[in-house]
């Protein structure tokens, strides 16, 4: 695969109607779907759900990045995870079925929603004090933001080596 053509995100400027301290968050939700979109578009569904060496495969990589960006988020906008939610959290582990393009629309859809968000967090709310989980861990608006974007980038990542891996057992 060859390297993108264009600049990283971070490097093309500022993303329309995000806030200056939202901008980084909003580069690595944009980076995350361009590098799992360009790398697992062309995925058989054999080589979307192989575990090479007991890794995660990128099916389940790329179902915990749409599904983890939408619960982080919405922790984010003082809520608690509806029934939904909560399933779709116990099957991300347990689902090895579906193709690359429903997985991909679904993390462009859970990308899209986050930006969105983004958009409509107005500074003043940045330092607002959230809970997490069942345990109501505290941390801030911001820390959900920042660390929904910081997730994403770490299962970018997963998803970029384990193709490299996959292709080269099937190739």
């Amino acid at each position: 695969m060859a390297p993108p053509a264009t600049p990283e995100c971070w490097l093309r400027g500022p993303i329309a109607e995000i806030q200056p301290a939202l901008q980084p968050a909003a580069h690595a939700f944009q980076q995350t779907l361009e590098d799992v979109e360009r790398m697992a578009a062309d995925l058989t569904e054999e080589q979307l759900w192989m575990s090479p060496g007991g890794a995660s495969s990128v099916g389940f990589h790329l179902l915990h990045l749409a599904g983890s960006t939408d619960r982080l988020m919405t922790y984010a906008r003082g809520e608690m995870l509806n029934d939904a939610q909560k399933a779709a959290f116990k099957a991300e582990s347990a689902t090895q079925a579906g193709n690359v393009a429903a997985l991909l629309s679904g993390v462009r859809a859970a990308i899209d929603q986050a930006l969105a968000q983004l958009r409509a967090t107005p500074e003043t709310a940045l330092f607002e004090a959230r809970a997490v989980g069942r345990a109501q861990l505290p941390t801030t608006v911001l820390g959900l933001l920042f660390h929904a974007a910081e997730h994403s980038q770490r299962h970018a990542g997963q998803v970029v080596t384990t193709v490299k891996i996959v292709r080269g057992l099937t190739s």
